[in-house]
């Protein structure tokens, strides 16, 4: 790491300790030519989540909108913003720890479905009458009768 202060290209890591948010480590450096402190901070690099659409084009994922589409599920349901905001988490890191850069639509749906399924039934079965496109009463009620029948 090269000093902020003489421009010396060696130094030694004096402390190391996460942020408060756990997201990177903060090192407190010397030079060892001035022995002046700097301060550095070391992320994870890490690799867009590439989504694959039904018609074969591809986006990056976005966060916004998979919070968005659970959002709409749980429209007056008593789920939370922060339990919203954990399955998203939790969803998205399903993925990058998958270490695919790619990920379909249907595997998304799929587990957003899966995990909404644990929150909130509700919110679960209108998710997937959007999800799964039911076209007519019939389709809409074996989802429902599946879901009973897990109980």
């Amino acid at each position: 790491m090269k000093c902020p202060y003489c421009g010396y290209s060696d130094s030694k890591v004096v402390d190391s300790r996460p942020t408060d948010e756990g997201e990177s480590i903060r090192r407190r450096r010397e030079c060892l030519s001035c022995a002046k402190r700097f301060t550095t901070y070391e992320n994870i690099e890490s690799l867009p989540l590439m989504v694959v659409k039904k018609d074969g084009s591809r986006q990056s994922f976005n966060r916004q909108k998979l919070q968005t589409s659970m959002l709409k599920a749980c429209d007056k349901r008593a789920v939370s913003l922060q339990e919203l905001d954990k399955l998203a988490t939790e969803i998205e890191q399903t993925f990058l720890n998958a270490l695919e850069r790619e990920v379909s639509t249907v595997q998304i749906g799929d587990l957003v479905m899966e995990r909404l399924k644990n929150v909130d039934k509700v919110a679960y079965v209108r998710f997937a009458s959007v999800y799964r496109d039911f076209t007519d009463v019939r389709s809409f009620l074996t989802e429902i009768t599946k879901l009973v029948g897990e109980k």
